[in-house]
């Protein structure tokens, strides 16, 4: 079993693949579920928005009532607490903005924003050597940083990495023209389009490219190999100055007498 990370780390078990099939990026980290249940308050927010009339208090009612129900969900089915409240707190916000500016399109502003850092994140975790892929996958076994000492799973997590960044860079590329044009069902529309099926592709990519990355032979994910740093090199011997080294405190001998001593 491994635990696979939500917003605040390990949220839930996730059962290891039989073993006869090989383990890939979705049974590490699951994803399925968290991305379903962040579409229920968009949807609900436009179902609610366009059954009012098009009404924001209707629209913000129907998201804050689906992401209650979604939260107590999934606190029962088990997840931490504390990503439960994070995913319900991002909805509030989402629907306190709406309200403060009365436009029906703030409440996707979050979204927006979020996926504009996220696509940051992921390029510069490539850029400083500390893929956000490793990372993620490196909690779910509580490898802590282990990985980062293989060099071929470093370069296929940075490799793999790349995807997720592309898919954040796509949902702003589809997001950020949608907002600014008012359209809030296309939003709707490309929120759920871009979730899950962007999603379960970009887990699929990624672990294609991890695979190809890793040399012939390489243990897996769960197994780096590790490179030992180079030994250290032996610390030179003190340099004794006259009088201090061995035998300086000896008593030197004399010869004995009618001998000359040897010059």
């Amino acid at each position: 079993m491994t635990a696979a990370p939500g917003p605040g780390g390990p949220s839930h078990p996730v059962p290891s693949p039989p073993a006869d099939r090989p383990e890939s990026l979705a049974d590490l980290l699951g994803g399925r579920r968290g991305a379903v249940d962040a579409t229920a308050p968009p949807v609900a927010f436009a179902l609610g928005w366009l059954a009012t009339g098009h009404s924001l208090v209707g629209g913000v009612a129907a998201a804050v009532v689906a992401g209650t129900a979604v939260a107590a969900w999934r606190l029962r089915r088990g997840d931490r607490p504390r990503s439960v409240l994070i995913g319900l707190l991002a909805v509030c916000v989402a629907a306190l903005i709406a309200l403060r500016t009365g436009r029906a399109t703030d409440f996707f502003l979050v979204q927006v924003l979020s996926n504009v850092a996220s696509a940051l994140a992921w390029a510069v975790s490539i850029v400083v050597r500390w893929p956000l892929l490793g990372v993620l996958v490196g909690v779910a076994l509580r490898q802590r940083g282990r990985w980062r000492r293989d060099p071929a799973l470093l370069r296929a997590y940075g490799r793999g990495s790349w995807v997720w960044a592309a898919t954040y860079a796509l949902r702003v590329a589809v997001f950020v023209p949608l907002y600014l044009g008012g359209q809030v069902v296309a939003l709707v529309v490309a929120r759920v389009a871009l979730t899950w099926p962007l999603v379960a592709s970009a887990l699929a990519v990624s672990w294609l490219v991890i695979r190809r990355s890793l040399p012939a032979g390489h243990p897996g994910l769960r197994h780096p190999v590790t490179v030992p740093g180079p030994e250290p090199e032996p610390e030179p011997e003190p340099a004794t100055e006259p009088g201090t080294g061995p035998g300086a405190g000896t008593k030197r001998e004399r010869p004995p007498r009618g001998e000359r001593p040897l010059r």
